[in-house]
């Protein structure tokens, strides 16, 4: 076992271009926000100085509103569209204009209790400034994602929640025009086989809607009301729920204790606004098109995402498991993005259905917070199991175990790190 950890560590050391780390080089050659979440929790278990500088690069790109962006342009390079020209913001590093889930809290109670555990110099001062803008993060998806209060938060673009091309976005993405100002120009089928990526006419929509924002001058109010895609999502906002809980906990040990309350606020908010999206006859939770008003029950991934920052009761949990359980039956590698057999699932193509290390990282801590460590470990030995025979690729084909996507890939390298400790303990 030995070699696979040198080999993610090797693959964390190729894609360091400074402090920060890329996804996987030529495909995504800039720094990626919530990539860079689960880099610095890998980076926490061997090298605690280089997890900080991971956080701190990363908010090097956050605006003045507080929005972390998506992507962070450091530096120049033409192997991905759309670059900073497709995005015209006016940040002074350059950055898209959208956002992605924020696991920055959660990456960041991590790193700070390793650093707690090292004795770590200058680590309380270096989690304080981290800190102030993660609380100012969370303050902007309230302001600018919730402006109603109602405790979830919107996408106004699928890359906001990650899981860019899931069957979720496809009758919302239906609504959104394939017209364009700009020119297509893909890089990404360039390095990866077409079959695995979003279609061209996705592609279209995609960048439609970064146009929409660019004339509005990314000002959230102008795009809430222009916007043709609005999601109030249920991974993100579990992901939201998580993260703000971590926030509050290190609120609470560095003695502030105002912001600790402000954070419970939000928490306590967004705790209830989650179990509302629960559905009996589902068995998981489901996001809202708050263009349309309907329910989106397009059977992903997303609609357990909420255990990671909830304390469900025993009925529901036992539901989510038995439902969990269906989907990974006859899997090679679990968890599917899509339920299988479903029209819309596709084993192979991005997000439509394939397994991701870090989606099961999260699953994982969700099943283990609420009583399920069987199948949490059954999870997560799945997902080393799948590493070892296939490489550190971006994710993997449930029904065969095949790497596909991008290669030597920095989030499956940090998951593998993060999810073997108690191997190299």
């Amino acid at each position: 076992m030995t070699k696979h950890f040198d080999e993610a560590y090797r693959i964390l050391a190729a894609n360091d271009r400074g402090g920060y780390t890329v996804p996987t080089d030529r495909l995504y050659p800039f720094q990626w926000n919530w990539d860079s979440a689960f880099v610095a929790m890998g980076f926490a278990t061997f090298d605690i100085d280089r997890a900080y500088r991971e956080l701190e690069r990363l908010t090097e790109g956050q605006w003045a509103d507080g929005m972390i962006p998506h992507i962070v342009f450091h530096q120049p390079s033409d192997t991905y569209f759309p670059g900073p020209d497709v995005w015209r913001t006016s940040h002074t590093i350059p950055t898209s204009g959208i956002t992605q889930p924020p696991v920055f809290g959660m990456a960041l109670r991590a790193v700070h209790e390793a650093a707690e555990k090292a004795g770590t110099e200058n680590a309380k001062a270096r989690t304080l400034a981290l800190f102030q803008a993660g609380l100012k993060w969370h303050r902007w998806w309230y302001k600018a994602r919730d402006p109603d209060g109602t405790g979830l938060v919107a996408l106004l673009h699928p890359w906001e929640s990650g899981s860019d091309n899931s069957p979720a976005w496809d009758i919302a993405l239906a609504g959104v025009p394939t017209t364009t100002d700009t020119a297509v120009v893909r890089k990404d089928t360039g390095h990866v086989d077409a079959a695995m990526r979003p279609r061209d006419e996705d592609y279209r929509r995609f960048i439609h809607l970064v146009d929409t924002y660019a004339v509005c001058g990314w000002d959230p109010v102008k795009q809430w009301e222009k916007t043709p895609f609005k999601v109030a999502e249920v991974q993100t906002t579990g992901i939201l729920l998580k993260a703000g809980e971590d926030l509050e906990h290190i609120a609470k040990s560095l003695g502030l204790e105002a912001e600790a309350q402000e954070l419970a606020n939000y928490n306590d908010l967004t705790h209830k606004a989650l179990l509302a999206q629960w559905r009996p006859e589902l068995s998981r939770f489901v996001s809202r098109d708050l263009i349309s008003g309907e329910d989106i029950e397009a059977p992903t991934q997303a609609g357990f995402i909420p255990l990671l920052g909830l304390d469900l009761g025993g009925g529901m949990v036992a539901a989510a498991v038995a439902e969990m359980k269906l989907w990974s039956n006859g899997m090679k590698v679990a968890f599917p993005t899509t339920k299988p057999f479903v029209e819309s699932w596709e084993p192979k193509r991005y997000w439509r259905g394939p397994s991701w290390a870090i989606i099961n990282w999260l699953l994982i801590d969700g099943l283990n917070r609420n009583g399920q460590p069987d199948m949490a470990e059954a999870l997560r030995v799945s997902t080393i199991d799948a590493i070892e025979a296939e490489g550190f690729a971006e994710y993997f084909d449930p029904t065969t175990g095949e790497g596909c996507g991008g290669l030597g890939f920095s989030w499956t390298a940090a998951a593998y790190l993060w999810l073997s400790r108690k191997e190299r303990t």
